[in-house]
């Protein structure tokens, strides 16, 4: 699947988010908020954890990496447990390529969970569909469109 893919899928829902087609692939969170012109706090990452064989999409935000203790504890399981996915795998369950992953409107629907960080932003821009696109959309857009749970799972 592609951002045409993604537009589709927002225009069905009459979800309000925007695709930005970038100039170059943003291989990093720095390099999206330096070609965005953004925080780095602003950038959301769109993951995919395997836990046991259920996958999860964790949903965080700039730099801040994920605590897999924290994300074990809440799924009620034992930290290792918590994988994540390969690429191969994250690619058949959403239907993008990692790097280019939206945080929704994947082929599976994924038990989503946000960290809290991501919310105490206005607006955040995740993965667009396409390696050089990404999705502008304001936080309580993604809250509602993801239906996520928030918890704490940042480091």
């Amino acid at each position: 699947m592609d951002s045409e893919n993604l537009q589709q899928f927002l225009d069905r829902r009459n979800i309000p988010a925007h695709i930005i087609r970038l100039e170059e692939h943003t291989l990093t969170v720095e390099d999206a908020a330096r070609a965005l012109a953004v925080e780095t706090g602003q950038i959301i990452k769109s993951l995919v954890f395997q836990v046991n064989d259920n996958p999860f999409l964790v949903i965080n935000n700039g730099l801040a990496r994920v605590d897999r203790k924290k994300l074990a504890a809440h799924i009620g399981v034992g930290c290792k447990k918590v994988k994540f996915a390969d690429p191969d795998g994250v690619l058949k369950m959403t239907g993008y390529v990692v790097g280019s992953m939206p945080p929704f409107g994947h082929k599976v629907r994924l038990r989503t969970l946000m960290d809290p960080a991501v919310i105490r932003q206005e607006t955040v821009y995740g993965g667009g569909g396409d390696i050089n696109a990404m999705m502008k959309l304001a936080t309580d857009v993604l809250l509602q469109a993801t239906q996520a749970e928030v918890t704490e799972l940042s480091e």
